[in-house]
């Protein structure tokens, strides 16, 4: 029984919003991974950098996993509580929608 409820939720062919979904976010974290280390390199070297807002709206987009990479492998961001929040509260919506669309969708 719980093997059955396993395969029907990683069973990607009854749900292409599932692949959607994970499509955007691997896209979104590849930005994002991107934009934190843009950010780090104008900040060391003192040139315009990216608006917080939009680091947090990349990382609520579906760019979490590739904000928190940049966070800790850039050093960039890591001293910001706001950063922690935005990236656990992006996380968790993420997360849990992600398992609403596996299992009671």
């Amino acid at each position: 029984m719980y093997m059955s409820v396993f395969v029907k939720a990683f069973s990607f062919t009854d749900k292409p919003i599932l692949l959607i979904m994970l499509g955007l976010m691997l896209i979104m974290s590849i930005v994002t991974f991107a934009a934190y280390g843009h950010d780090k390199r104008a900040a060391k070297l003192k040139r315009r950098r990216i608006p917080e807002k939009t680091l947090f709206l990349l990382n609520c987009l579906g760019g979490w996993t590739g904000g928190w990479l940049g966070m800790y492998l850039f050093r960039h961001k890591t001293k910001h509580k706001s950063f922690y929040a935005v990236q656990f509260l992006s996380a968790l919506v993420w997360c849990c929608a992600l398992i609403y669309v596996m299992f009671y969708s």
